[in-house]
Order: C-alpha cells, then structure tokens, then sequence
C-alpha cells in the first residue's frame, strides 16, 4: 500500500472525531490510544471484499471516537494489504507488530492468511479477529485471543449437505483448491454426507495458478456426478466452470459465495452460470445493528452492505472490541479487554446494537450483549459464531436467494 494512502487510513478516525466540534477534539486528542491494525485483502482473490471490510473498520473506528473513545481510549488505526497470501500476510503482521505497536488486528480473509498471521499475533499475546472458515483455527490458538466472525468451513459444507439433500442429489462430487479453505469446504461437505450414509463419487484437490483444470475436471467428470460441490475461488472457478462448459457435460454446481458472485458472471456470462447455486452466510439483515452499519456504508460507499458478507462481520469486530474496552475500563491491558469479549456479546445482557447504546448501558452498570450486524455474535468455547446461510441461484445473470439453511451452533462432524 503506499505510503500516502496509509497515512490517509490512519488520520481517518482522528479526523471524523475533530468533526465533532472543538471541545470533543480536544479531549479526543488529549486521550490515549488504542491501536488496531486493519489488515485485510486489499488486493488478490479476496479483493472484491476488502476495501469494504477496510472501510468498515475505519468507520466503527470513527464512530467508537465520536462517542467519546472506548475506555478512556480513542481508536487508533494502521492499515496494512494482505494481498490475500499468507507470506504478504505475514509481512503485513510483522509491520504491524513490531512498527505500528498494534494491540489487536483485524479482518483477515482467507483460511492460509489467518492461519499464517494468528502464530505471530498469539506471540505477541494480541487479539486476532477473522473472517477465516478452516476448522484448524479453532484449535490453533491456545490462549483464547482469536475470534472468528465467519462460519467455520465444517458449517459450510454441512450447509452444503442440507441445500444437496434437499434438492435431491445422489452422486456428489468435489472440487478443492489446495489451501487450508479449501480441503476445509469439501471435507465438511463429505464428513456430512457420509454421515448420511451417501457417498462422494470423486475428489479432486488442484493446484493453484494453473492455466487450466481440465484433466482434474475430467477425472471429476468420469465418474457421472449429478453435483459438483467445490472449495474454490474466483480465479480458478472462472477456469474450472469456462472448461466444463465447453465440455458439454450435464451436472449441477454448489460453490461458495465468495467465488460465485457478479463478477463470475461477468467473466464468463448468463449462459454458462445459469442454475449455479451459489451459497454463503448472510448478515442479521432484520437486526437494527445492520440497519445502522448499512445506512453508514451505503453512504461511503455507494452501494448496499448486502454486497458484502464481509464488511459487517469486519465492523462488528470493531465495535465487539471497543464495547470489551469499554466494559473493561480505563487502563486495562489486552488480556483484560480480550476477557471481556464474550461478557459483552453473548447472551445474559441487555441487547444492544450501537456502541454508543452499549457504552450508555455499561456506564449505567448494566450487562449488555451487543446483536451484531453479521450474526447475534455469540461466541463458542472456541471463539466462533455460527451465522446462518443464503443459498442463491444464479438465474439470467442474477443472484437470486431461494432458501436460508441454519446449521446448529453446537455442531461438530
């Protein structure tokens, strides 16, 4: 990222605050910060959805300060482009770590980014917050500082089973790019259709940065499937989909909403998308949290945060962290706010959807459990949330949503 843009994103927050007026200004400038490293996929596969996530940070951030700042504390914050890979990633962390003094990063996107970035943030004993689906990091982290707003990948592909199941397919067959992410969706979708007592007809792990996929399709092809459900992104799915249309064979597609969005339609047009079941989580669409965020970011950006999974998910991590601030009090170390992350978002309080609503109620000396604008935010023993899923089909060039599936909070295959 360069430089100028940095420091652009960094004056952000400080800069929403002096809006305020001179006397908040002045307190805001005389308080303590805290210093968050936004760091997300600026750039790469995961580039349809980080300036969004990006931004929603930074407003979260502005927001938190307009309302007098979390625990004493004003919100601090240093943004950094993962460029969706694990080794930018790492050298974004590293940056952050050791330069910025950063004491909490959020945002990561893609399952090897996390799992490359939660060993250097757990050393330095911060809190990591995540859009990540694989099921290693519910295990990796072995001090309770990670925070995974996303589905974990097992919820994914028993989504992926239940939307099969009910559309009647028999011979499924999968489909993975060879990351963490990947192998993560399509062993979820077999561990739940297994214990169905179905069978996966074939499964395929490929490469990345291939030019072409097509003699991984026809082993996948060989074998008669009726689906194809895969754990893909945009760029090799563009490929993989381009080949078997040029094929000629029949057979239904289940593909994660990151990677069957418009923009696969764009690459490769109405015709060779038509029927496409697309399926990812949803936001709290009815919660007055994510009416709130979306007003706020429609604005910014021009365009509806029902575009962007994501980008909620990025924003309540930054309001879930200040009302934790703010619940912990003045001075508290990392240790001390991460402590409080369940106490103020799970249930047991009083519901709240705004920082502003929650600081009120914790001044007052009341619970709170903050209702986010991505999911009820209520955090398992491992730190993950289970938000429901949309499943979209793709019809005319258009995603249209046909169903929500709910996967149970407390499942595991």
């Amino acid at each position: 990222m360069p430089q100028q843009l940095r420091r652009q994103l960094l004056i952000t927050p400080m800069a929403a605050a002096l809006s305020t007026g001179a006397v908040s200004a002045m307190a805001q400038s005389a308080a303590p910060s805290f210093r968050i490293g936004a760091l997300n996929p600026i750039t790469g596969a995961g580039s349809p959805y980080g300036p969004g996530m990006q931004r929603a940070i930074l407003m979260a951030a502005e927001e938190v300060n307009a309302a007098g700042g979390a625990g004493g504390r004003r919100l601090e914050v240093f943004a950094e482009d993962t460029q969706t890979k694990p080794d930018a990633a790492v050298l974004a962390a590293k940056k952050l770590i050791d330069v910025n003094k950063v004491q909490a990063v959020l945002g990561t996107w893609a399952s090897g980014v996390s799992l490359a970035v939660i060993p250097l943030t757990d050393q330095a004993d911060l809190i990591q917050m995540n859009v990540s689906g694989a099921p290693a990091i519910s295990t990796l982290d072995k001090k309770d500082l990670v925070w995974r707003f996303q589905a974990t990948n097992d919820r994914f592909g028993a989504a992926f089973c239940e939307i099969a199941v009910k559309r009647g397919f028999k011979r499924p067959a999968t489909m993975a790019f060879n990351n963490a992410s990947g192998i993560g969706n399509t062993e979820g979708f077999k561990k739940a259709w297994e214990k169905r007592g179905g069978k996966v007809v074939a499964n395929i792990v490929y490469e990345p940065n291939r030019p072409s996929y097509r003699s991984e399709l026809q082993k996948v092809l060989a074998e008669k499937p009726d689906v194809i459900v895969t754990g893909s992104y945009l760029p090799d799915t563009t490929i993989i989909l381009r080949e078997w249309f040029q094929s000629g064979e029949k057979t239904a597609w289940i593909i994660p909403g990151w990677a069957a969005n418009p923009d696969l339609v764009k690459a490769l047009g109405p015709e060779v998308c038509e029927g496409i079941i697309s399926v990812d989580t949803v936001s709290a669409e009815n919660a007055p949290a994510f009416k709130h965020f979306d007003a706020m970011y429609t604005k910014a950006m021009g365009r509806s945060a029902l575009t962007n999974v994501y980008a909620p998910m990025a924003y309540d991590m930054a309001i879930s962290l200040a009302l934790a601030m703010e619940a912990a009090g003045p001075g508290a170390s990392v240790a001390q706010i991460n402590a409080k992350i369940r106490e103020v978002s799970n249930p047991g309080g009083e519901p709240v959807s705004t920082f502003a609503e929650g600081k009120a109620k914790l001044a007052a000396r009341q619970k709170i459990n903050y209702e986010g604008a991505s999911s009820k935010l209520d955090f398992d023993q491992y730190g993950d949330v289970s938000p429901d899923f949309g499943v979209y089909v793709i019809e005319k060039g258009q995603l249209v949503r046909r169903d929500i599936v709910a996967i149970p909070a407390d499942y595991r295959p």
